[in-house]
């Protein structure tokens, strides 16, 4: 059985970690809400993801000159 000092501690717990999802959620929908607001083109995707990835990589030496 759980001794009432563990069960306070669970409880505890529990509620800052409640609370503290809530907060996540409340931020990460005010992020989505700035960044709709912004308009920009890539709208889904992450950040880091260009629109455009390249075909394959330029290991040439010399790229200027073909």
């Amino acid at each position: 059985m759980i001794s009432r000092g563990k069960a306070e501690k669970r409880q505890a717990r529990s509620r800052r970690l409640s609370a503290a999802l809530r907060e996540n959620l409340k931020r990460r929908k005010a992020q989505l809400r700035g960044r709709g607001a912004g308009g920009s083109d890539n709208e889904g995707r992450p950040a880091d993801v260009s629109p455009n990835p390249p075909q394959s990589p330029d290991f040439r030496r010399n790229r200027g000159s073909d």
